[in-house]
């Protein structure tokens, strides 16, 4: 018997911005000499942007400045339903005074122990997100044939 396909279904804005502030870790994207790299963060999200705390090194340096992706997903195994949101944007490092001081207040704690001293903040240009139906677990796939 074959299985039905249940196609991925856009999320609005704001259902994705919903999503990302329930998220407790996600991924950032980078470039690092010329070389695409992953780093897993968590971030808070604040009027419209994600946050996140960091230390000197190759994270902030491939970041502050320039475009990144953010990514966050989760999975219910209740119902099987999967979700996944991406975040597009700029990054820079909070600087201004009355920046940090607010930033500092929000609920943002890394997991890591060593010292987070510096702030993030990638202000969005995109934020799509989708939700799917998950494979049963042990379910082959078909994959399709290439157009000829």
């Amino acid at each position: 018997m074959e299985a039905i396909t249940i196609p991925p279904v856009r999320l609005a804005e704001h259902e994705s911005w919903l999503l990302l502030r329930e998220a407790v870790v996600g991924r950032l994207a980078v470039v690092v000499d010329d070389a695409p790299d992953l780093f897993p963060v968590n971030h808070v999200v604040d009027h419209g942007t994600l946050v996140f705390r960091t230390a000197e090194g190759t994270k902030l340096a491939a970041t502050v400045g320039r475009q990144v992706a953010y990514e966050v997903d989760g999975y219910d195994p209740g119902s099987g339903e999967a979700w996944s949101v991406v975040v597009k944007g700029r990054a820079s490092e909070v600087h201004e005074l009355h920046d940090v001081l607010e930033a500092m207040q929000l609920p943002l704690f890394p997991w890591h122990a060593a010292p987070k001293p510096r702030l993030v903040r990638i202000e969005p240009t995109s934020v799509t997100g989708r939700r799917f139906h998950a494979a049963a677990p042990g379910a082959a796939t078909t994959p399709r044939s290439a157009p000829t």
